[in-house]
């Protein structure tokens, strides 16, 4: 009779996984950066659904209107999801590196090594700005590892930014 091989012990998997850290020590972006991402959602729902409109009603196309139906449902349950696809942001320092998260069904976890950060960026939009937050961007070598953390403060923003820079060079200094 054969045995069937077994699957490494759990351990191991667990072993081989990104250590996440403390889950305390996640830093959540603003509440308020829910409403520039409302009103971004909004501006965008209703300009689909006034072309959907318009070839709707000035093109005598049927099949618009089922488009229409469709971009307003697909609006109101992106509305509905919102504000839990905010508060999945967030992002922690750890020795070695920033650790950022983000996604609901489809999570994505982003290690950028302080050593290899090349510049840290903030902006702001018009909506943001208004609401007295930032955004922080973070480049590095490898394009797919850029980051941008939304919904920041912007006092927090920039003491984050002088923060990063200052590890930044001082983990180069050390290659």
């Amino acid at each position: 009779m054969h045995e069937l091989p077994t699957s490494p012990a759990p351990e191991a998997d667990v072993a081989e996984r990104l250590d996440l850290g403390d889950p305390t020590a996640w830093h959540r972006v603003s509440p308020k950066y829910l409403v520039v991402e409302i009103v971004g959602t909004v501006i965008g729902g209703l300009l689909f659904c006034a072309g959907a409109a318009a070839v709707w009603i000035l093109g005598d196309q049927q099949w618009a209107l089922w488009v229409l139906i469709g971009i307003a449902a697909l609006f109101i349950v992106t509305l509905t999801v919102e504000p839990r696809r905010v508060r999945s942001i967030g992002y922690q320092l750890r020795s070695d590196d920033l650790l950022f998260r983000r996604g609901i069904m489809f999570q994505r976890f982003v290690s950028v090594p302080y050593g290899r950060m090349q510049l840290v960026d903030i902006t702001r939009s018009p909506v943001a700005r208004a609401l007295g937050l930032a955004e922080l961007k973070f480049v590095t070598a490898a394009a797919a590892t850029g980051v941008i953390i939304p919904g920041l403060p912007m006092d927090e923003a920039e003491a984050l930014r002088d923060r990063l820079v200052a590890l930044a060079e001082s983990r180069r200094a050390g290659l």
